[in-house]
Parts: C-alpha cells; sequence; structure tokens
C-alpha cells in the first residue's frame, strides 16, 4: 500500500505553496511501509492529499514531493518532465551548453542533467532519484541520443542521504575533454574531473556581460579563475588578462582554452588568492577590472558567520587594487550567504578598503537555471559590478 504520511498542523503550508522538501520534524504520524526509497503519499494534519514524493528515512528531508495529482513515477512522467524542462531552455536559446533538468526548479527534486555538445552528465543527489538512474538513462537516450552520458554524482550531499560519492560511465562515450561553445568561444570541458558536473554554467550570461567593463583596458585579474569562463570572455575585448587559481590543473585547462581560441593575451598565476591579492595590495599593483568568482564559502547555516568575514576581507583587499575608475566583479554561490547579507558584506568591505564604491549592475544565475519564488534554497547565485572610484 506504501508508505502514509500525516503533516503536523500547518505545515502543509509551504509544500502547497510549491516546495518540494519534506523535514522528518515536520511529519506527525508515519502509516505503512514500504522499501526506503519508495513512492510516498503525504496528507496534511487533516488528511487533505498533498502529493507524493520519494521517501528516506536517512535523511533528515524525509519526502521530496514532485508528483501532486494522480500520476504515477513511472517512466512517462519522467519523459514528459525532462523533455518540457528541455523545451523550455530550446524556446529560450539554448542549444549547446545548459542546464537541461534543474532539480526542484524543474519538479524532478535531487535530479540534475547538463548538456555540454553531445554528452550529457547527471547527478543523482537523492536515494529516490538514484535508484531510478537506469530509467532516467533510458530517458535520455530516448529523447536525445547524445554520444554519452557520465554521471557525476561524486558530491558531498549524498552523504546525507546515505549514498556515497559516485562517478563513472552510464552509457556510449565520453572523451576526457568535451568542447563546447558559449558566447562565441570554445571551450574544453572537464566532465569526468572537472568542477561541479564539469563546468559553471549558470554563470554563462554573466561571462557576456562581464565584455563591456573590459573592453579596451590593460589589465584584468580573475580570481579563482577555474578552466577559464571569465578569463577568456574577459580577453576578447582586454589587452591583457592574469588568471589566478591554486589548481595547476585548472590553470592548464585556462592555457589550453587559450590556445584553443588563438589567445595570446593571458597569463596563468598559480596561488592561494587571498594571498595573491594581498601580495598585489604590498606591491602596489593595480588592475583595470578583477574577478571574484569563489566556490561557496559556506555550505551550511552554521559557517555563515565565518564565511561571511572571508568574503568581507576579499572583497575589501580586492577593492584596494583596482585602479580609480575600475570595476570589481564579485559574486557567491552559496544560497545561505543571501543576498541581502551579500550587500550588506560588500558596503562594510567598501567602508574597510576606504573607496568610494558605486554598484552598476545586479545579476543572478542564467536563465537554464530557474528559481523557484517559494524555495529559497534554488535561489543562490550572486553577481555585482561594483564601481571603485
Amino acid at each position: 500500500m506504501g508508505y502514509e504520511l500525516y503533516l503536523k498542523k500547518n505545515e502543509e503550508k509551504r509544500i502547497i505553496a510549491g516546495h518540494s522538501w519534506v523535514y522528518a520534524n515536520e511529519v506527525s504520524r508515519i502509516e505503512n511501509k514500504d522499501k526506503n526509497g519508495s513512492l510516498a503519499t503525504v496528507f496534511s494534519h487533516d488528511g487533505r492529499f498533498i502529493g507524493k514524493g520519494y521517501i528516506n528515512h536517512a535523511s533528515k528531508i524525509l519526502v521530496r514531493v514532485f508528483i501532486r495529482g494522480s500520476e504515477d513515477d513511472g517512466k512517462q512522467l519522467y519523459l514528459n518532465r525532462i523533455k518540457a524542462a528541455d523545451d523550455y531552455r530550446k524556446k529560450l536559446g539554448y542549444d549547446n551548453c545548459y542546464r537541461m533538468v534543474f532539480a526542484e526548479a524543474d519538479d524532478l527534486p535531487a535530479l540534475i542533467v547538463d548538456r555540454y555538445g553531445d554528452v550529457l552528465v547527471i547527478q543523482c543527489l537523492s536515494l529516490g532519484i538514484d535508484m531510478r538512474k537506469g530509467m532516467i538513462v533510458e530517458c535520455l537516450k530516448e529523447l536525445f541520443s547524445p554520444s554519452g552520458i557520465y554521471e557525476r554524482s561524486d558530491v558531498a550531499v549524498r552523504k546525507k542521504e546515505g549514498l556515497p560519492e559516485v562517478k563513472g560511465l552510464l552509457y556510449g562515450n565520453v572523451d576526457d575533454y568535451v568542447e563546447i561553445r558559449e558566447n562565441g568561444i570554445k571551450m574544453l570541458v572537464d566532465v569526468k574531473n572537472g568542477q561541479k558536473t564539469g563546468y559553471f554554467l549558470d554563470q554563462k550570461e554573466n561571462r557576456f556581460a562581464l565584455r563591456r567593463y573590459c573592453k579596451g583596458v590593460d589589465e584584468v585579474l580573475d580570481c579563482f579563475c577555474n578552466s577559464g569562463g571569465f578569463s577568456l570572455n574577459a580577453a576578447t575585448v582586454a589587452k591583457h588578462v592574469t588568471a589566478c587559481d591554486i589548481s595547476q590543473l585548472a590553470l592548464k585547462n585556462v592555457e589550453d582554452n587559450a590556445t584553443l581560441n588563438g589567445f595570446k593575451n593571458i597569463t596563468t598565476l598559480c596561488g592561494d588568492v587571498f594571498e595573491v591579492l594581498r601580495d598585489f595590495r604590498q606591491q602596489k599593483k593595480q588592475f583595470d577590472v578583477v574577478i571574484l568568482d569563489p566556490p561557496a564559502f559556506c555550505k551550511s547555516a552554521d559557517q555563515v558567520k565565518d564565511a561571511y568575514r572571508g568574503y568581507r576581507d576579499i572583497n575589501a583587499t580586492a577593492m584596494k587594487i583596482v585602479k580609480s575608475g575600475g570595476f570589481l566583479i564579485t559574486c557567491s554561490c552559496s544560497h545561505y550567504m543571501t543576498m541581502p547579507l551579500f550587500e550588506k558584506m560588500l558596503i562594510e568591505a567598501a567602508r574597510q578598503s576606504g573607496r568610494v564604491v558605486r554598484s552598476v549592475e545586479v545579476k543572478t544565475q542564467a536563465p537554464d537555471h530557474p528559481s523557484l519564488l517559494c524555495a529559497e534554497e534554488t535561489q543562490y547565485l550572486k553577481f555585482f559590478v561594483l564601481h571603485i572610484e
């Protein structure tokens, strides 16, 4: 008969509004039994049907609701949902590299699918989705006929689901590097070992927006450059770009991508960004544009205080090495560092730097990473362009 969960009084409001997650402490009782990872039905305290989703007793998120009607969770539902998600992206003009499925935002909680040319990369972030991986692969093959499907479920969040980190080939053939096109630039993406699923697709439009601030300038510094997305976009219009990262592999990717596009105005610098910025400050070295796109400094709520201090210090130092009239482009990809909190941090950093700072553009994640207004967790990326006097 399957699990039936009854919520505590008034706990259904957030779920009815469209949020997927049902936390274990929101449930008053569970009736019937089934396998862990099976489809469970969720009811309000007074017995009203709320929806259905996969249950996992090992997770604080007990159920992730994604069916709100009479449908079952068979292959046809996945075919319909995945196709609808892809159709939305194609309507916006995405065709070569984009996030095809963005979990909760596409009503497929815990499932990520990214397209890199003819290769698809998936992440399965919950027990229920992981158990249906084979069916999902069959759907992707049927809908898109990819040359290969690769799994990048090597993420720490799976431990909260009682799952190991895994990665590997699921179908076809996948080369070590897959060539994509982004904003007219060719990029080699390391889908097997690169960060996330190989590349940060959520900054595509922001990388293009960067060009107006780098046009004709002498020196751009791209910090936490990874494989060079911002660096290469800057290099299309700037005279010289320094790409800095602590990873030698990332810098090798930058060099390979620069060569692929014939760019000779990019120099790589290996080092800890915090130390590199302090060294430039001591040397009185300044740049026309500085880009800060760090990895998430906080991955849980109890890390926010320390992360806030880290963001403030690194932004204050970066502001000090921007030439008068230049720009600081600064980002955060942690949803725990909310937009108001990030803006508050920037105000403090500006005060600490002693510079007069103007906010000239604020953006968020690309449209292929839509966010749900009812689920703040899906709104995570902050992108600020600051003019430094």
